[in-house]
């Protein structure tokens, strides 16, 4: 792919790889690798999860760094991992649903937005975020449960913990409890609001994304015209320097991102963990929203903003560099051209 980054006259391009659409991945390596990799990926991310998790539910707001040492001290580095296993079992299928969904929306919008006259830039940054609230639509289906499983877990116990007393011995016995309690809709608690936060999450990300990925290849380009005074010529980045622009787009888009849903996030996360007043004990979504300001105002829906930003952040960067280099893994032999 050939990405003019000025609109100037100096006709200077940078010589980017080729993209890798839908048709020409080997599917089942695409999952199997995927699956493999973005396990790997959630294993290193999810103490940061478990922090920003039980921050949310807590009655009276924790330092992180307290809160880390809290639960370092009363339960080891066990205590980083709570509902892991049940996570990593969602990982799989919801992963395999995203990609799918993701890459499928974004090949067939990306030619109809072409196709109706739109420039490169505005399709990429619609197919984008097209593919992100398709993808985050599909997971949900498979992930919600797995996040009020893997939630409830991650906050049960310990002495920083809102809900105190261990009620789950492990994923399944959780599963079957809260079926016998509220049946399957109990596993879904929180679905209409994950929906509501993301899929718009995973849409503006995706077309951030695609806006930060152009905007950072134009200053690249701005900066090379000027210091070799190549214009005219053109460049072609090598590997590492490709990555590290996926990495730097990555990172503004999601941190964008999570400041606009945090406080969804943070009513999410109560909806599905915490027992409250409602009917059946069921906290709704305005009861929780009023508990939510009674304890710490409106910045009370900000808790956990700053593992949510680190968590987000360094996700996102591994994910698009991984999703970026699975993708050249999964390709086609007989595909693998420039475009």
């Amino acid at each position: 792919m050939s990405l003019r980054a000025t609109e100037d006259d100096s006709g200077t391009e940078i010589h980017l790889p080729a993209d890798i659409d839908w048709e020409m991945l080997d599917k089942s390596k695409f999952f199997v690798l995927g699956a493999a990799l973005f396990s790997g990926v959630s294993g290193m991310l999810y103490p940061i999860v478990v922090l920003k998790t039980q921050k949310q539910v807590l009655a009276k707001d924790m330092p992180c760094v307290k809160l880390a040492v809290s639960i370092l001290r009363h339960e080891g580095c066990r205590g980083f991992y709570r509902g892991f296993g049940t996570s990593l079992m969602g990982t799989i299928p919801a992963r395999a649903l995203y990609m799918g969904a993701l890459e499928m929306t974004k090949s067939n919008v990306g030619c109809v937005t072409v196709s109706m006259g739109f420039s490169e830039a505005k399709a990429a940054a619609i197919a984008n975020a097209a593919a992100g609230l398709s993808a985050a639509m599909a997971a949900q289906l498979v992930w919600t449960p797995i996040d009020v499983v893997s939630q409830r877990l991650m906050v049960q116990g310990g002495n920083t913990a809102h809900t105190g007393a261990v009620r789950y011995n492990g994923g399944i016995d959780a599963f079957r409890k809260i079926i016998q309690t509220d049946g399957v809709r109990g596993l879904y608690r929180g679905f209409g609001i994950s929906i509501l936060t993301y899929a718009p999450s995973n849409a503006v990300w995706w077309a951030a994304y695609s806006m930060a990925h152009r905007a950072v290849w134009g200053g690249i380009s701005c900066y090379y015209l000027k210091k070799e005074g190549n214009g005219g010529v053109g460049f072609t980045p090598d590997s590492k320097t490709v990555v590290a622009v996926q990495g730097v787009s990555a990172a503004m888009a999601s941190g964008f991102s999570a400041l606009v849903t945090m406080p969804l996030d943070t009513i999410k996360t109560r909806l599905q963990v915490l027992d409250g007043e409602g009917s059946n004990g069921k906290p709704s979504i305005g009861q929780t929203v009023k508990n939510l300001v009674k304890e710490g105002g409106l910045s009370a829906c900000y808790r956990g903003l700053g593992p949510r930003l680190a968590s987000t952040s360094m996700s996102a960067i591994t994910m698009i560099t991984t999703y970026e280099y699975l993708k050249k893994l999964s390709t086609k032999d007989q595909d693998c051209h420039a475009g």
